[in-house]
């Protein structure tokens, strides 16, 4: 077993910050999109892509999630072969570099099959592995899994629709899919779930879902609120963020998925950890 794939095996991914009872890393997000909400463009070119990386990385992030298509209202579909473009070079050198530590922001398994062949990523799936050919890739290539809640449609009719107004919904939507992927093998120690915040979900459900840890206790829980738009007119701005963070944290969250981690490492430092 090579070096990589020993710490990709490893019973837990890296931590950097911890307090009593409770261990929290942040996971830096990096758009290689042209047209992401946030910072569409900025790191389409690989050199600035892996650059960005290694900035977050030292400024306190565990895991880089690296993502080639925009989730954002209106945005178009990627096809696989257009997203396996945007990501291979950037994808190549970040496996090789910081095994263990990069996941995948993809739905298509012919992506995650692809990137399988350089390394071993961790697969997040924003669509909750709607896909049965996703659930194959799973069961075959048994990774680390991050298992995202999306009602049953698409990413975009999900920003049109509000289909889901109840934690409850979530937590057992999301049990179901836990559920399928350790019925084809893919291990416990391998999940972390997301309630997966502003996707068909009301602004105060959204909110709620800040809280969603407590709600599936056995699991690692991710939560994703970076500049969300449910975060009011200064989502952009870091308050908002680090005060959506302060309530993940003391609500059992184990990862954060954030754009600003220099500004989020500061606040666990701070704020709540020894």
């Amino acid at each position: 077993m090579s070096d990589g794939w020993a710490i990709y095996m490893a019973l837990t991914l890296p931590c950097r910050f911890g307090i009593v009872g409770q261990m929290v890393s942040l996971v830096g997000i990096l758009n290689v999109t042209p047209d992401s909400f946030s910072d569409g463009g900025r790191f389409l070119r690989p050199e600035l892509a892996i650059a960005h990386a290694q900035a977050m990385l030292e400024d306190g992030a565990s895991l880089i999630d690296v993502g080639a298509e925009s989730t954002r209202p209106h945005a178009i579909p990627l096809k696989a072969d257009e997203e396996w473009q945007r990501l291979e070079s950037t994808l190549t050198v970040l496996l090789h570099e910081y095994p263990g530590m990069i996941s995948l922001d993809s739905y298509h398994p012919e992506t995650v099959r692809r990137a399988f062949r350089i390394g071993p990523v961790i697969v997040n799936d924003i669509t909750g592995f709607m896909d049965s050919a996703m659930v194959e890739a799973a069961a075959d290539l048994r990774p680390r899994v991050i298992i995202s809640h999306l009602p049953r449609m698409g990413i975009q009719e999900a920003h049109e629709q509000v289909p889901v107004t109840t934690v409850t919904q979530v937590r057992n939507e999301l049990l179901e899919k836990v559920a399928l992927l350790e019925s084809k093998g893919v291990p416990q120690a391998n999940i972390i779930v997301d309630p997966g915040i502003g996707f068909g979900k009301t602004m105060g459900l959204n909110k709620e879902l800040l809280k969603f840890a407590e709600q599936i206790p056995n699991y690692p829980v991710m939560i994703g609120y970076s500049r969300k738009r449910f975060l009011g007119e200064d989502r952009m701005k870091i308050g908002p963020n680090l005060s959506a963070a302060r309530i993940a944290i003391r609500h059992g969250a184990s990862y954060l998925r954030v754009h600003d981690v220099a500004a989020h490492a500061a606040l666990l430092r701070q704020e709540f950890f020894i």
